[in-house]
């Protein structure tokens, strides 16, 4: 699951280092919960939230359907 996982964040990373940020991929729990750590420009900006909803949640959820949710470590 985590090797899916990192292949579907590949996918999101450009966008987020063309702002200067990235994804961390720091767990994946058993019930389908991912827990990511965003960093650089990403980490502080008042966008995180909707980046992580509306950007990875979305993006992860729709290539590997068993994801739940998507939350910050």
């Amino acid at each position: 699951m985590k090797e899916k996982i990192e292949k579907a964040l590949d996918k999101i990373r450009p966008s987020l280092r063309a702002d200067g940020g990235d994804v961390e991929l720091v767990d994946v729990s058993e019930d389908g919960v991912v827990k990511v750590r965003l960093q650089g420009a990403c980490a502080g900006c008042p966008m995180s939230q909707m980046t992580l909803r509306n950007g990875i949640e979305r993006v992860l959820k729709k290539e590997i359907p068993e994801i739940k949710s998507v939350v910050p470590a």
